[in-house]
């Protein structure tokens, strides 16, 4: 095989794939799991003969099917795992006992702090129940109706095993038309419901359970905090630093788009934290 005949072979692959997850993300809707495992199947046998025979225009096209389809199997069949993830219904609105390590850097606003958490286990009225892998939280203070009138929010860091009575939901976004779509976005995210903190007693049970990483990142927001009195600019630095875009206010990223700058919050973020 030439060089440059390996090349376009090479790039005709990269097309194929491509063109199969596009193909699987134009779907109005998901197909039984076992339709995406026949079309993995049925990609690997395409694939394993292109690779096994000679050659030939008819051997290639078959090898670049193949490759589609185990693009579309594999994206199908990940979406498929990920709304199985969701919560049950009838889970939704009780008070529910969860025991898991803090997933992301937490953000504190006004209303109070939102969070992501990795569940360990969970129990409802005592008895065990099945929660998704990963939930977003929030710690609600002050006059908002869910607050927590007497809580150790301000111990929340990322990385923290800990113990909460929580309420929840299965994943909801607004229905406004070419509006932020908050569902997929935690859909993305592979968040399975959504709840929040409630008034019951709280207790930190590890402080380095796990999320190395997020701990690190954890540390050195706390610094710039520490060491930067003013919130805002506090916020700008950490979003380049550590790429924690969500420091920083809704009034700056709206004076940023406004000067055609807020594209350096993530490219230069991302640079800087590499």
């Amino acid at each position: 095989m030439t060089a440059m005949y390996k090349g376009w072979w090479l790039a005709g692959l990269a097309l194929a794939w491509l063109g199969g997850v596009a193909l699987q993300l134009q779907e109005r809707a998901l197909h039984d799991g076992a339709v995406y495992a026949l079309a993995i199947a049925g990609g690997g046998l395409g694939v394993g003969l292109a690779l096994l025979r000679k050659r030939t225009r008819g051997v290639a096209l078959i090898g670049l099917l193949g490759v589609a389809l185990l693009g579309f199997g594999a994206t199908g069949g990940r979406a498929v795992l990920r709304v199985a993830q969701t919560m049950a219904t009838p889970l939704e609105g009780h008070d529910i006992v969860v025991q898991g390590v803090v997933a992301s850097l937490p953000q504190h606003g006004a209303s109070g702090t939102r969070f992501r958490l990795r569940v360990d286990s969970a129990l409802l009225q005592g008895q065990p129940v099945t929660l998704p892998e990963l939930l977003a939280l929030g710690w609600y203070r002050g006059a908002h109706e869910d607050a927590a009138s007497a809580q150790p929010r301000q111990e929340l860091r990322a990385g923290q095993r800990w113990r909460f009575t929580v309420r929840l939901r299965r994943p909801h976004g607004n229905v406004n038309p070419h509006g932020f779509d908050y569902e997929l976005y935690l859909f993305e995210l592979g968040v399975g419901a959504t709840g929040y903190v409630r008034d019951a007693p709280a207790a930190l049970l590890d402080p380095a359970a796990g999320f190395a990483i997020e701990r690190v990142r954890q540390a050195v927001r706390d610094a710039i905090e520490a060491h930067v009195p003013d919130r805002r600019i506090a916020g700008v630095l950490a979003a380049l630093v550590i790429g924690d875009q969500a420091a920083i206010d809704r009034e700056d990223w709206d004076l940023f788009r406004n000067t055609g700058v807020a594209h350096l919050m993530s490219i230069s973020g991302l640079h800087v934290t590499m």
